[in-house]
């Protein structure tokens, strides 16, 4: 008896680095920041079903690795992604990623994918949908200090979701501002770079900090900042890592994902263990209040939590067949019998074609 073919469940959908290059193409990136930006608010909006845990991290001398896990009852998502500062002195990227999207029902697998660059696209299309909660009604320019991997996608997110018009650009690397400049332009947006944090943040009503250096760093102070801004704080992901003072902290008003995480990992973690936050998703249903007056600062301290991961994987799959972009890789050993593992596999090896 010859060896069995793969069943259908055996097959799980695979898109690649190139596949999801295509993909982004041929949706168009501001369409799928905007679709990304929507799965991830419906998916706030249902907070409450989902498995929530801090991400289980793994920290070395040189970065971290980690696994982001979360269910909402009928789906089970993950993602594997490390983020190591070093690795741009070596030609390297600071953070690659993959995913995989699951059926709780059978805890077969539907999806794997490639997420360094799906990571990049939720990671501003989440930015973008806080902001749209949380911005000052009208802004137009936006501060953009560190711009590195991130920088684009966080300028192009905050003008195809919130309607941005003017970036104002700085990094301490020069060749970091001009390569963003040259990926920016003809994109419809004003640009203009800055030889100083605090010549970016001049008339910009949002701030976007985006640094990767892992230590405690002071990208702003208090005394820099105005009235009536939104601080879009994304560098601070881990241990150690942070980008403002804690007196900025102090005077706004500090929305997150996850407080659990964000108080290990984000600009919270300076602050005492009864800091106040609000959490984004009561803003976005409604339990609590965002922006409640021109003059108010509101910080969102963004460390990136698992939930917009499965977002942006169910954004992936229902979007995926129709266009053809991904390969079925033969990974989930199904055999006819599920009591017959052992006889699938003897009938595929070199005497398998005369067994019984």
């Amino acid at each position: 008896m010859l060896a069995p073919a793969p069943s259908r469940l055996a097959y799980v959908p695979f898109v690649s680095v190139e596949n999801m290059m295509k993909l982004v193409h041929r949706i168009g990136i501001a369409e799928m920041l905007t679709g990304l930006a929507e799965y991830i608010e419906q998916d706030f909006r249902r907070w409450e079903l989902f498995d929530k845990t801090p991400r289980v991290a793994s920290h070395s001398r040189e970065g971290v690795i980690e696994l982001m896990p979360t269910s909402d009852g009928e789906d089970y998502g993950f993602k594997y992604v490390n983020g190591h500062p070093k690795n741009t002195r070596e030609g390297l990227q600071t953070v690659t990623a993959f995913g995989l999207l699951a059926s709780v029902n059978t805890g077969y697998p539907v999806l794997l994918t490639e997420m360094t660059l799906l990571t990049a696209l939720r990671t501003a299309a989440t930015s973008a949908m806080v902001a749209r909660h949380l911005a000052p009604e009208g802004a137009r320019t936006m501060a953009m200090i560190g711009n590195g991997a991130q920088s684009e996608f966080q300028a192009l997110a905050f003008r195809a979701i919130c309607g941005i018009t003017a970036v104002r650009l700085y990094d301490t690397d020069p060749a970091a501002t001009a390569k963003a400049m040259r990926n920016l332009a003809g994109s419809g947006l004003t640009l203009t770079a800055c030889r100083t944090a605090e010549e970016a943040i001049l008339g910009a009503e949002i701030i976007t900090t985006c640094t990767a250096d892992k230590q405690n760093a002071t990208i702003l102070t208090d005394n820099m900042l105005g009235a009536g801004v939104h601080i879009n704080a994304i560098g601070g992901d881990c241990p150690g890592k942070t980008e403002l003072h804690p007196d900025i902290l102090s005077r706004a008003d500090v929305f997150v994902e996850y407080p659990e995480q964000t108080r290990i990992e984000g600009e919270i973690q300076q602050m005492p263990a009864d800091f106040p936050v609000t959490e984004m998703w009561q803003v976005i249903t409604g339990a609590a209040p965002g922006r409640r007056d021109a003059a108010q600062v509101t910080l969102f301290d963004g460390v990136g939590f698992a939930v917009e991961d499965f977002s942006a994987l169910r954004y992936l799959r229902d979007h995926l067949h129709a266009t053809g972009l991904f390969q079925d890789l033969d990974m989930i050993a199904d055999p006819d019998d599920p009591r017959d593992l052992f006889g699938m596999l003897m009938r595929a090896g070199p005497e398998g074609a005369h067994a019984a």
